[in-house]
């Protein structure tokens, strides 16, 4: 029978340490077209992106004067889903309004 000690020794216990790293930020982009209105713009960017309606007209004013401008950033997979729904909410509404994403 052997003794239970005699079984623990000359083990080493390791302690598995496992780097929490953060996830890759990603900026939604939304590009200036000649059809959809500032207005459609400034209501995107408040109900999908919860912004202000005076942070949300100054990146309107942003992507009118510069072709572009940064919606938010956010994780892939948040990227992905809003800019689905800005799609979806362009395209139901007639306008050709287009986002896409780029690493932060």
């Amino acid at each position: 029978m052997g003794d239970k000690k005699g079984d623990l020794q000359g083990s080493i216990l390791t302690e598995d340490v496992t780097e929490t790293k953060e996830p890759l930020l990603y900026k939604v982009l939304l590009h200036n077209d000649d059809y959809t209105t500032m207005e459609f713009v400034v209501l995107i960017l408040v109900n999908i992106f919860h912004k202000s309606q005076q942070e949300a007209t100054s990146i309107m004013m942003n992507v009118h004067n510069d072709g572009v401008g940064v919606a938010g950033v956010y994780t892939r997979e948040i990227c992905e889903t809003k800019i689905v729904i800005v799609h979806e909410l362009a395209k139901k509404n007639q306008f050709p309004l287009r986002c896409s994403m780029e690493r932060e």
